[in-house]
């Protein structure tokens, strides 16, 4: 449990997370087939390219790039308006923009933290949410191709958030939507899992699976990216 005052500020979620895990470790989770050598990263923000677990069309895991930001096949202009980083779980086997990745191209965003903030415009506090006892977490998720006039081509990717759980609440009221392993190959086949089951999936984590550790605020920063900007501070703000 979290004791601070102040209220949260409520601002897209999830829109930072880390993936410090090495590359064998990630591959022996999401058991895809392919053996990319990918960098640690600590700081991971919103239009970047990050890994991505999906199936090809003979059912089997694969890893790939993607930008972080989903852009709908009927947009025009890709850098036109906000990326959309964030699909809500509320009505998304509906929404237009979000309709036919749900129900065709669902997906998974490894990571092994992700980061809020609270406090007044100016003083934002970061905190890590990471799990308890360590290891690595999976995001729902969507992707989509979008093409342009040209024959181009740009593969996008968009986090499933859900209803913040007790864990998170201090800080926000959405959290992105963290899958358990068995849900994993349910969650990815498009073709045999209905799609009330998959919605079904889209619920917060247990309030046990989380804690928060508040950040030296160099984390603020999105171009920073290196070895020892997750550095907690000293004082602890956990019950």
């Amino acid at each position: 449990m979290l004791a601070f005052s102040g209220s949260p500020i409520y601002l897209p979620m999830c829109s930072r997370y880390s993936l410090t895990s090495p590359p064998e470790a990630v591959r022996a989770t999401f058991a895809y087939r392919d053996t990319p050598n990918f960098p640690i990263r600590y700081n991971i923000a919103p239009t970047q390219d990050i890994g991505v677990v999906c199936v090809d069309a003979d059912g089997q895991r694969r890893f790939r790039m993607m930008r972080w930001g989903l852009l709908p096949s009927f947009v025009r202009d890709p850098k036109a308006g906000p990326p959309m980083i964030n699909a809500r779980a509320e009505g998304i086997s509906t929404k237009s923009a979000f309709r036919s990745a749900f129900t065709e191209r669902r997906c998974l965003v490894p990571a092994d933290g992700f980061y809020e903030w609270t406090g007044p415009k100016g003083a934002r506090r970061p905190f890590l949410l990471r799990p308890r006892k360590g290891g690595l977490i999976a995001f729902a998720a969507i992707w989509e191709r979008w093409r342009d006039r040209a024959g181009g081509e740009i593969d996008s990717v968009a986090i499933i958030t859900c209803d913040a759980n007790a864990t998170v609440t201090p800080l926000h009221d959405r959290m992105p939507v963290v899958l358990r392993l068995e849900h994993f190959e349910a969650w990815l086949d498009c073709k045999t899992t209905e799609l009330k089951a998959a919605q079904d999936m889209l619920q917060p984590a247990p309030d046990d699976l989380l804690e928060a550790i508040e950040m030296h605020p160099q984390i603020n920063d999105s171009r920073r990216d290196e070895p020892g900007i997750q550095q907690p501070l000293q004082t602890q703000l956990l019950l």
